[in-house]
């Protein structure tokens, strides 16, 4: 059984910076896809970073030069270093994994970016 734990998250001043972290159990950490998400209130979910198995990484527009995703396999987590935050940037962070055609959710971490 796939688990994905986020923590990191919090109250921060436009500016400033956050890392999120996701520890992961149950599946072959290393091989998979990983990724970042977040849903802002009243908005859809969207997927705001991955990293591949062999450390290729993917941004969307809005946060690319800003934040940064790593991953480390030995420890099977995933973090996100995020950067010059802004009050859009606020939303739920879920940490996810794309195994065979199925995408695995954590249950998320708050950020809030005050401006």
């Amino acid at each position: 059984q796939v688990q994905l734990v986020e923590s990191g998250g919090g109250l921060v001043q436009a500016g400033g910076s956050l890392r999120l972290s996701c520890v992961t159990s149950g599946s072959t950490f290393s091989i998979y896809v990983v990724g970042w998400s977040r849903q802002a209130p009243g908005q859809q979910r969207e997927l705001v970073a991955s990293v591949s198995g062999d450390g290729s990484t993917s941004y969307v527009n809005s946060v690319k030069g800003r934040f940064t995703i790593s991953r480390d396999n030995t420890q099977n987590t995933l973090y996100l270093q995020m950067d010059y935050l802004k009050p859009e940037d606020t939303a739920v962070y879920y940490c996810n994994l794309f195994r065979s055609g199925t995408t695995y959710w954590g249950k998320g971490t708050l950020v809030t970016v005050s401006s």
